[in-house]
């Protein structure tokens, strides 16, 4: 089901979902996951980390 949800996207799905779930338990932000991303190697803007929680948010609730 998880590959079905990121269908077309340019990240995998286990990361997205990892900064959803970062988001909105921890409270960081965007801007903070952007930072925590590239330490691990992933470059990604906060931009889309924000479109990600905002598109994944009713999925993760309903979770």
């Amino acid at each position: 089901m998880l590959s079905n949800s990121f269908k077309w996207k340019h990240f995998a799905g286990e990361i997205i979902l990892l900064n959803v779930r970062w988001h909105l338990n921890y409270a960081l932000s965007y801007k903070n996951l952007e930072e925590i991303m590239a330490e691990r190697g992933i470059q990604v803007d906060h931009n889309i980390i924000m479109r990600w929680v905002h598109q994944s948010f009713p999925e993760y609730k309903r979770r």
